[in-house]
This record gives structure tokens, sequence and C-alpha cells, in this order.
């Protein structure tokens, strides 16, 4: 279906679909000649459709793949205490021969999962290019510019945009034949944000998630959707205007930088800490991202800042305090 909707053929292959389905119920002895003539038609679509189009399937040793890739990449950056930043932007990523294939790249053989540098402008380096992050960030059938666009926002920005109003009708709703022929999702996005309950978010998340439009649904790379070339190009909320994913990363990790350390800092000192920041906090926060800056963006001087920071030094461990509790009950 992803790649059915790519080569705009999604709709066609429902319709065909829907029509074999109805064919293939009417029993045997009550079909025309002409019906049967028409089910062996659809038979031989289908069967010449599956053995032309590239196979994917996202089975068990992808997905393994596809989730070591991004384990991988963290685990280079702790032991090498590199800078956080290769997190958004680096020349290298890991696959085996079974990951290679699915995102294009040649001469990887074997199991092994194993860095490889990329090639110059290549859009890989970084999470951002990773399969796993690219398929939880889709739909089932299609890519998400507005899921895409909130990870970015949540994850990287540290600025999430407020819920969604209730009652918000699906994207689907949006879609209208254009020209003859079926709008690309940023097309249809553009008629979404028409709304004016909608705008002001969908101006915030559209325009990142749609410059990671050149990766498909399942994370592979395309130049098309739906038989028209793909606009990745946007600015962000704040102005910086950029034409495709590589740009985009670059201004994340040069114009942006301080607000993925503060976002990635507070994360860290969340988990670190058990519980949700408090305004007390502020200072420890603005000290670590201080620390990040001053030492390049090493992922040491995350760690340690959080470990030795007063909040971490001195939280309270529940366990010993419910034991005290219960002493004195007794």
């Amino acid at each position: 279906v992803i790649l059915s909707r790519d080569a705009a053929q999604d709709r066609e292959l429902q319709r065909n679909r829907q029509r074999f389905r109805e064919l293939r119920d009417i029993p045997d002895e009550k079909l025309t000649p002409e019906q049967e003539k028409e089910l062996e038609v659809l038979r031989t679509q289908f069967r010449r459709r599956f053995g032309e189009r590239p196979q994917v399937e996202l089975d068990r040793d992808l997905r393994r793949a596809l989730r070591q890739e991004s384990e991988m990449l963290l685990g280079h950056i702790l032991k090498k205490d590199r800078s956080v930043l290769e997190l958004l932007d680096c020349n290298y990523t890991f696959v085996n021969e079974r990951l290679a294939r699915h995102y294009g790249m040649t001469n990887i053989t074997g199991g092994e999962m194993r860095r490889v540098d990329l090639p110059p402008n290549s859009p890989r380096g970084g999470v951002l290019g990773h399969g796993a992050v690219l398929i939880v960030t889709s739909n089932p059938t299609r890519t998400s510019p507005v899921k895409r666009g909130l990870f970015i926002l949540d994850n990287i920005l540290g600025t999430p945009p407020p819920p969604p109003p209730a009652n918000v009708p699906p994207l689907e709703d949006s879609e209208k034949e254009k020209e003859g022929r079926t709008p690309t999702l940023r097309e249809t996005l553009a008629v979404h944000r028409e709304n004016a309950l909608c705008r002001s978010c969908h101006n915030r998340m559209d325009p990142l998630g749609l410059a990671l439009e050149n990766f498909n649904a399942l994370g592979m790379w395309r130049e098309k959707e739906r038989g028209q070339p793909i606009d990745s190009t946007g600015k962000l909320i704040t102005g910086e205007p950029f034409k495709n994913i590589g740009e985009l990363k670059r201004i994340l990790v040069t114009d942006r930088h301080l607000d993925f350390y503060r976002c990635l800092t507070e994360k860290m000192l969340i988990y670190a800490l058990g519980r949700g920041l408090q305004y007390t906090d502020i200072e420890t926060v603005d000290r670590i991202v201080a620390d990040l800056e001053k030492n390049g963006g090493r992922i040491s001087a995350l760690l340690m800042g959080v470990v030795e920071s007063a909040p971490f030094q001195k939280r309270r461990n529940d366990s010993v305090v419910n034991a005290d509790k219960n002493r004195r009950q007794t």
C-alpha cells in the first residue's frame, strides 16, 4: 500500500481489491462469463504487480536491525565521548546487509551490524534518518508530517505544541482532486491549515515534518509521492529557511543547538530523578547546558552534570523513606 501510494496507484489498487473481493465471494456456478474474465484479469494484475514491485517486509530481522542502528549510535557516542549533536547529524551510521538493502546501500554483506561511513550529503546520518524513528512517526499506510514534526518539536527543540482540539477531522477528509490528480500530502496539509483552529499548531509542525517527506512510511528514500516530485523546503517558526533534510539538520546543530542541549538535559534529568522538573530545577538545567556548551557538547558533560547536580545527589529514596515509616508505625 505504501509503495502504491508513492506511485499514485493506491486508489486504483483499493478499487481493484474491493472489486476482486466482490467477484471472489460469488459462487463459481453463478459467475457470468464476463465476471470470470474480469476476475482473471484482476488476478493477473495482482501477480504482475507483486512480481515487479520491490519486496519489502518489516520482519523480525529488519526490526532488530532498525532498533540496533539507533542503539549503536548512542553507544558509540557514549564510548567515544562524542558530541551529543552527532545524534542529529553525523557522517556515519550502523547497518548490516539486511538494513543496507532496505536503505538502498550497496557493497555491504553479512548479518553483523557495523559502522559505515556515509557519502557526502547523505540524509541518513543522525536519528532523523534512522528507519526506526521514521517508521514510528508514520501512519500504517503513509507518512505523517504532523507526527514527525511533533517528534522534532518535542524531543529536539523542546517546544511541544498544545494538545489538539477535540473533534479534529481526519486529514484524509481534506483530500480533494487537484487538477485531475490525487494531491500530495503537502497539498492536503495546506488545505487542512485553512481551518483557523488548526493553523497555529500546524504552522509549527508541518514544515519540520515535510522536510522528512523524502523518507516514506518504511524509512525508504523516495523522490516522488503520487507521481509528483517531493518538495521538502520550509522554515522554522523562528524564521530559518531550509531546502531539505540536510539543511534542517545543519540548522538544528548550529543555530538551534542550545535548544537541543536544553531539551536533552531536561529529559535526562527527568529520567535520572524519576520525577518531573520543578521551578527549583531551572538553575541546575542552566548550569548543565552551560557546561555542554563549554565542552563542545561532549556527552560526558551531560552525564556528569546530572550525576553531580544537587537534585540528583539529594533525591529522596522512597524505599528507605517507606521502610522508616513502617518501622515507626510498628
